[in-house]
């Protein structure tokens, strides 16, 4: 196994997280977080507003790290990079070689989902094969066509109805948040006078 960050072949193929599902968690991110501040210094928490602000700021900073991660195939094998300005701590990225694939495992997920696993011939170690790119398909049928594994049955774990709908009531929720700050701000301009 080479280092993820190791020079790719110039007839690579480039797969990035879906646009609809990157925007749908981090806006549901800040739907969730963005009135804390304001509701923090509205009741007068032990826990400073700017304190907390600086907080959600960081954890933004890191889903966005997480979710741009990237799938490369090349000749020599498929590998997840992450950004190098992206804590290895918090997800290391991989590489693998198409002569080191064993398998293509599944494995049920604690909500029944579907995830699939490349296993090393060497080691035995399990890599979970991206399933949140834009062109999951071909990326599979490249997978097959390098390997020989069958992937007939291999399909992503979330649909992207599924991130519309959460993107819609996320925005929903982005309605009632401006709401809440309004009323926080109105609410403590008034309790000032």
């Amino acid at each position: 196994m080479t280092e993820p960050d190791s020079p790719r072949s110039p007839n690579s193929d480039t797969f990035l997280v879906s646009p609809l599902i990157r925007i749908t968690l981090l806006l549901l991110y800040l739907a969730l977080t963005v009135p804390l501040p304001f509701l923090s210094n509205f009741t007068q928490a032990a826990i400073p507003a700017s304190w907390l602000s600086g907080g959600l700021a960081i954890g933004f900073v890191f889903l966005y790290g997480g979710l741009s991660d990237r799938v490369i195939i090349d000749d020599q094998g498929i590998s997840l990079v992450y950004p190098s300005w992206f804590p290895t701590f918090f997800r290391k990225g991989w590489t693998l070689a198409w002569q080191e694939i064993k398998a293509l495992k599944p494995r049920i997920t604690g909500q029944g989902g579907i995830v699939y696993y490349f296993v090393s011939k060497s080691s035995e170690q399990a890599y979970l094969l991206p399933m949140r790119v834009v062109g999951f398909a071909r990326l599979v049928k490249q997978v097959e066509e390098r390997t020989g594994i069958d992937t007939r049955d291999v399909r992503p774990l979330a649909q992207p109805w599924m991130y519309l709908i959460l993107l819609v009531f996320t925005l929903l929720l982005l309605l009632v948040d401006s709401w809440t700050i309004y009323t926080a701000l109105t609410l403590k301009g008034f309790a000032l006078n």
